[in-house]
């Protein structure tokens, strides 16, 4: 099986058990253990987290028009691409043991590709088996050829030497050999990610927009999108016990409807409890793999409070695991289109619907703002914008993806809105956070249809429209600028977080239509006034 990509082994496990994994894992993995779940815990050594500025495309005649080049996307040459490959090829060759597995990315058959990971690590093994759509053992006889190879040789360094490696660490993707190469990074994400990214160059090019959300499905069919970066409250909301959740990270929408890319979750499990993520806290049992957790030595209960090796302690599950999945996780076109921020500045309101023009704008956009570091004295947040509302898995330009959503939005008439999680009466430090039972207040009333017959008002600089009421929300919080006691402060607050958005947004000035570029906040329509 693996004769033609040069790799010569004897001990090759493929698709193998759960059970046999766990006791590779055990038994070879540094530090590796089952908790009292049944869960099993695994590291990935000193990467904890992706490495987005190590990540690298071949550029060739057949993609290198269709690829956004720069920061996100650093072009590579055949060459380099190459050494890459043949580094890791006699990296795997010369370890004892190889782990190959076959799956899909996409529920959608008309749309699914078929993905090989063949690797070293047995928790590697274990992750791709919960991420990847896992085949029946009829669709693995006949599998064939896979449309993408991940060779994961993460656990061994790329040549800094080599031309164009700025580090040790190394993702490759050659999108006309259908291979992705990793080094020097053991983290996991780095493959699911990768195969994201695959999804993210193929699906534009067949007219199906692919995109970093979450999705679930009501008791009457209604579809809801959840777009939103880390913090945001994504995975979260759109864990609902009262509707279907169809995925909690990356999608696609094509012509007959929205499916999941994955056939498993990635959460986050910083300070996990039963009582705020019970779905989540449920899930983490026999083949769950948990990613750089801590346990108790004698008891191995896990300890979710304890982020002594990273923040970003992960528990990857399949979806079946999730009680209120979907399964198959398809569903039909989205009625609603929820962008998620946490605007830690406490300008923006809790609830604002936008027009087409105005969901291209603030999608191309992707903000939300972070609490700055830990560091003594240090109040002043932090805005991040992200196309997309994931900038490091898009390869194509924020536009090609833009014009997509927006043609959706139209052919199916869903509705785009604008939800802050974030801060009230005042930016972090002064204010208070937007309590949850508030947002999922807000969330009931877009699902239930009642959210668009009230009454809305504008908002101004960012020309929103934003409810005058909504059951069960305090009035006042609708408009932040009625929660600031001084009023001329939030007032300058505004126009300086609107800045930011025109300063951002100048760099797709040149590829953008003046309908969108009109969408976006008027600085100076307000000081006219």
């Amino acid at each position: 099986m693996l004769k033609k990509y040069g790799l010569i082994h004897n001990k090759i496990f493929y698709n193998t058990s759960i059970p046999i994994i766990y006791e590779h894992s055990i038994r070879l993995e540094k530090d590796s253990f089952l908790t009292d779940t049944g869960a099993l815990v695994a590291f990935s050594g000193e990467k904890t987290g992706r490495s987005p500025k190590d990540k690298r495309i071949v550029k060739h005649p057949e993609s290198e028009l269709n690829i956004d080049w720069g920061d996100v996307n650093i072009a590579q040459s055949q060459e380099s691409f190459t050494t890459c490959k043949q580094r890791a090829i006699d990296y795997l060759s010369a370890k004892e043991n190889l782990y190959v597995i076959d799956g899909y990315a996409g529920w959608e058959k008309s749309y699914q590709i078929k993905v090989r990971v063949i690797c070293s690590r047995p928790y590697h093994a274990l992750f791709m088996h919960n991420m990847l759509i896992r085949p029946t053992q009829e669709e693995l006889k006949n599998f064939g050829e896979p449309d993408c190879v991940i060779f994961n040789a993460g656990s061994h360094p790329a040549d800094e030497n080599a031309e164009g490696m700025s580090s040790k660490t190394s993702i490759s993707f050659h999108f006309e050999q259908k291979e992705i190469v990793i080094l020097g990074t053991d983290y996991a994400g780095e493959m699911k990610k990768g195969v994201f990214t695959v999804m993210n160059y193929l699906m534009p090019k067949k007219g199906v927009l692919s995109l970093h959300c979450s999705v679930n499905e009501g008791t009457q069919g209604d579809v809801s999108v959840f777009l939103g970066l880390s913090g945001t409250g994504k995975t979260t909301l759109s864990a609902d016990p009262n509707r279907k959740l169809i995925g909690d990270d990356e999608h696609c929408w094509a012509d007959n409807g929205i499916f999941n890319i994955e056939g498993g979750c990635y959460a986050k499990c910083d300070n996990l409890s039963q009582e705020k993520e019970p779905e989540i806290f449920a899930a983490i049992k026999f083949g769950t793999l948990l990613e750089n957790t801590v346990a108790d030595p004698i008891s191995r209960k896990i300890d979710y409070t304890n982020l002594s090796i990273t923040e970003n302690t992960r528990a990857s599950y399949k979806i079946e695991y999730i009680e209120n999945a979907k399964i198959p996780c398809i569903t039909k076109h989205a009625n609603n289109i929820i962008f998620l921020t946490c605007d830690a500045f406490g300008v923006l309101p809790p609830i604002s619907l936008l027009t087409p023009e105005q969901a291209m704008y603030h999608f191309m956009s992707g903000y939300t703002a972070k609490i700055a570091g830990t560091e003594v004295g240090i109040k002043e947040p932090k805005a991040t914008f992200s196309a997309c509302f994931g900038a490091p898995f898009m390869v194509w330009h924020p536009t090609k993806y833009a014009e997509l959503l927006a043609q959706k939005i139209r052919e199916h008439s869903a509705q785009a809105w604008l939800v802050n999680t974030g801060w009230t009466a005042g930016a972090f430090g002064e204010g208070e956070r937007i309590s949850l039972k508030h947002t999922r207040s807000i969330l009931n009333a877009i699902h239930s249809g009642a959210l668009t017959n009230e009454d809305f008002e504008n908002f101004d600089v960012f020309n929103f429209k934003i409810p005058r009421q909504i059951k069960n929300i305090p009035t006042q919080i609708l408009n932040p600028r009625n929660t600031w006691k001084d009023k001329n402060l939030y007032d300058t607050q505004r126009i300086k977080i609107a800045q930011m958005f025109i300063d951002n947004f100048k760099k797709f000035v040149h590829k953008t239509n003046q309908d969108v570029l009109k969408a976006g906040p008027d600085i100076e329509m307000t000081r006219s006034h």
